[in-house]
């Protein structure tokens, strides 16, 4: 099993930029100190409303991190026609597509295969050939798994939230057990799984701990972090759980 790695979310650093309209916060700047302190990658959730990350940031960032030996750059957001032009263009290492309504506040489920799955498969393609790799955004369920890999994606993110919330509890283990049974399902169909919402430093270690996650995607709970610890020694902290 490969180290799981970390992906940090800027969605909230570009939202406090845009609170202000000076470009201050960079979030080149945090991607960087992200990147140095041992991220794999940085992602960033485009909406249509440009409320946080926009449209140019994925140009922004693409730049800085080719700038950056092995390290990637993950776009994830609904993909609308805009989104996934933008996407194409630029070519980040990934494209996660999520279900995300315009209006929604934050991610709150995955696909529905079922229903979904054609309107999907044209755009993994078009994404894949001009040489981004896939992800789709999935709710722990196998029966998903199973239709993810018909469509051709190259991976899937398992979507997190039910595991944060019984981890609160301290009645995780049954929950945690579905996400580690729809890993191995998805590693057996040949995806990558990659995982993210609600991870923190307090849960992530008992997530991640049978090493069938290759990515996880954290970014609220990190910058929230990073308000008591520093952004740089949050990052360190994240970096220190997955190589443990």
């Amino acid at each position: 099993m490969t180290q799981t790695q970390l992906s940090v979310n800027l969605n909230k650093i570009a939202l406090i930029r845009n609170s202000r309209g000076h470009g201050f916060p960079d979030i080149r700047e945090f991607a960087t100190l992200a990147l140095e302190q041992g991220a794999i990658g940085v992602t960033i959730h485009p909406r249509p409303d440009q409320r946080h990350a926009r449209y140019e940031d994925i140009a922004d960032l693409r730049v800085l991190v080719n700038s950056h030996a092995e390290r990637e750059l993950n776009v994830e957001g609904y993909p609308t026609d805009e989104l996934v032009d933008h996407v194409v263009a630029q070519c980040p290492h990934q494209f996660t597509l999520v279900p995300d309504e315009p209006n929604q506040i934050t991610s709150d489920h995955g696909w529905d295969l079922k229903t979904q799955a054609d309107r999907l498969r044209p755009v993994i393609e078009r994404c894949q050939q001009a040489g981004v790799r896939t992800s789709l955004f999935l709710d722990p369920d196998p029966e998903q798994v199973r239709r993810a890999a018909d469509t051709g994606t190259d991976r899937i993110e398992l979507y997190t939230e039910d595991y944060a919330e019984a981890w609160k509890h301290g009645d995780h283990k049954a929950v945690l057990a579905q996400y580690m049974e729809c890993a191995e399902l998805a590693r057996d169909l040949g995806l990558v799984v990659n995982a993210g919402h609600d991870l923190d430093l307090q849960n992530l270690a008992d997530f991640v701990c049978a090493r069938n996650v290759a990515e996880v995607s954290i970014g609220h709970a990190l910058t929230v972090e990073a308000l008591r610890y520093g952004f740089a020694e949050t990052v360190r902290r994240y970096v220190a759980i997955l190589a443990r």
